[in-house]
């Protein structure tokens, strides 16, 4: 049996909660977290690469990794305002294509080789950056719709903006989906034990290609949607967003090994980091405070998972089970 201290259910909102607590207990009467700007800060960032982690912490529920979600982001990006300068609808139309397309090649050959995800996901995210410096010939895209670029970031309904309220829609939907539909039952049972799961009637082979399509078209969309709001692109500037949304993945309850984690959950991981950054920039913290605290909270998780941990926390409840009952029946 392995414990958890918390389910994982639970625990991706808590962290979020003793985070906002911490930092404001940090900034008592300053004034400075708490703050209209500190929220729109927060919820920009989530637009960032929320929904790539969404895609990413997806596949790891299936047991699988996918790299790509980087490279394919930077190549939407750059694929949007190339095709999108007279009309955004089609940059958008054609930078999801492009995620999709490199999903469902990635999902095809991982099925139909019968290899693991790490190799061609690496592949196909220095095969995607290569295709997004050969189409800007290594250079910025610059878009001269500035209107677009402000009204995807002007702030509607308080601290939301329309780029955020898009993703936050997306993870909206991921999440009725997944709880809804027989979808999220197999999703699970087959990162939990994908034999099982076969025996069982499960798709196997359509689910894993299906998960990987999903995860390249969230990514595409993250990119295209941060590129149309800075109103400019470049294969190396939008790449860096990998490592964030695996953190969030994590720290939104999916495991490395598959079998748990809801899109909730790793909303709410996306939020811990982005109010975690937020925060910290607003009470001014130094710059590499943000490492430091999300690699100790990460450190954290990892503790709580370990199976050793959690047989010694059976073991200790066990034992105060025991004392209570026996000084009750003295």
């Amino acid at each position: 049996m392995n414990l958890k201290l918390l389910k994982p259910g639970l625990r991706p909102y808590l962290i979020l909660i003793v985070v906002i607590f911490v930092l404001a207990a940090v900034d008592a009467g300053h004034g400075r977290f708490l703050t209209m700007a500190t929220a729109n800060g927060a919820l920009q960032t989530f637009s960032t690469f929320g929904l790539v982690a969404l895609g990413l912490g997806l596949t790891m529920l299936i047991g699988e990794f996918d790299l790509s979600v980087a490279g394919i982001f930077g190549l939407a990006g750059c694929v949007a305002l190339l095709t999108g300068a007279s009309d955004p609808w089609i940059g958008f139309a054609c930078a999801v294509c492009i995620g999709v397309a490199l999903g469902a090649a990635q999902g095809v050959i991982i099925t139909a080789a019968g290899i693991g995800s790490v190799p061609v996901t690496l592949g196909g995210l220095l095969i995607s950056s290569g295709i997004a410096y050969v189409l800007t010939h290594n250079r910025a895209v610059i878009s001269d719709d500035v209107d677009l670029a402000m009204a995807l970031n002007d702030e509607v309904a308080g601290p939301f903006s329309v780029r955020s309220l898009v993703a936050l829609s997306v993870f909206v939907t991921a999440a009725a989906v997944f709880s809804g539909t027989r979808l999220g039952r197999d999703l699970i049972a087959l990162g939990s034990d994908r034999r099982a799961a076969t025996v069982a009637g499960v798709g196997v082979q359509k689910l894993l290609i299906s998960s990987f399509i999903f995860s390249g078209a969230t990514a595409a969309l993250g990119g295209a949607l941060l590129s149309f709001s800075l109103a400019s692109a470049s294969p190396s500037g939008l790449s860096d967003v990998l490592v964030p949304a695996a953190a969030a993945a994590i720290l939104g309850g999916v495991s490395l090994v598959g079998g748990t984690g809801t899109p909730f959950g790793i909303a709410a991981g996306v939020l811990t980091l982005t109010v975690l950054q937020s925060g910290l920039n607003a009470i001014a913290a130094p710059p590499f405070a943000h490492d430091l605290a999300t690699g100790w909270i990460l450190a954290i998780v990892a503790v709580l998972d370990a199976p050793y941990f959690a047989r010694r926390l059976i073991a200790f409840r066990k034992f105060i089970r025991q004392a209570f009952e026996y000084a009750y029946k003295r």
